[in-house]
């Protein structure tokens, strides 16, 4: 369905990030994504991760629960819109965020401090990336210590040779795994939802595929 390893690929991609208040740490890495990207939002307390990197929004989305009152008036102040959502709703903020994003006219998504102490929110963000897996926009979770992909069809990522990278089913079965580049590659396997066959392999080469034939497939790219 598609390939978020190649995200430069598209042409004229609009790459989007958007920043959510958990965790999320200034890393060069992290500033230079921010730096590069068309469209930058923040899903309500996402807002003062960007603050204090000195990055300033498109658009502040959410029910305002977790922003610091000094950085909502900061960036009212800068004419950023702040788009206000009522805190009884169905959504979360980072899902408001995706749709206006969609809207926009994003190809690609990377997701930024979506990840935290709320279990209940980090498989919640971890599973938009099936939304948008759906919509045929490229997505990707990262924060300091992974980058987390979801896979219905391939995926080529790059890395360094001994860069952890595990495979997860999330699906009740997937089938025609196959992995090269990696130290254990496979073929054409099939594993089902509670294998731990895929956890801790890691990169023999500079790249790396993961493809299926069915199922639902969940990649991470790690450093311990």
């Amino acid at each position: 369905m598609f390939s978020p390893g190649n995200f430069n690929d598209n042409e004229d991609p609009m790459k989007c990030i958007i920043a959510a208040s958990g965790n999320l740490l200034s890393t060069p890495r992290i500033k230079r994504l921010l730096n590069e990207a068309d469209l930058i939002i923040a899903a309500d307390g996402g807002a003062t991760h960007l603050r204090q990197m000195d990055i300033s929004p498109h658009a502040i989305i959410g029910d305002m629960d977790s922003i610091h009152p000094d950085t909502k008036c900061f960036f009212e102040k800068k004419n950023i819109p702040i788009i206000t959502h009522p805190s009884r709703k169905n959504q979360t903020d980072t899902d408001l965020c995706i749709e206006f994003a969609i809207k926009k006219g994003a190809t690609t998504i990377t997701m930024l401090g979506v990840t935290g102490h709320r279990l209940d929110h980090t498989l919640a963000n971890i599973f938009l990336l099936r939304k948008l897996c759906d919509l045929g926009v490229e997505s990707r979770i990262i924060d300091a210590n992974n980058e987390i992909y979801l896979v219905t069809d391939h995926l080529k990522l790059k890395g360094k040779k001994g860069d952890l990278l595990s495979v997860l089913p999330i699906s009740d079965k997937v089938t025609g795994l196959t992995l090269t580049g990696l130290e254990y590659p496979l073929e054409n396997a099939a594993i089902s939802m509670g294998s731990s066959l895929g956890i801790s392999n890691y990169f023999k080469k500079r790249w790396v595929t993961i493809s299926i034939l069915t199922g639902v497939l969940l990649v991470t790219k790690s450093k311990d």
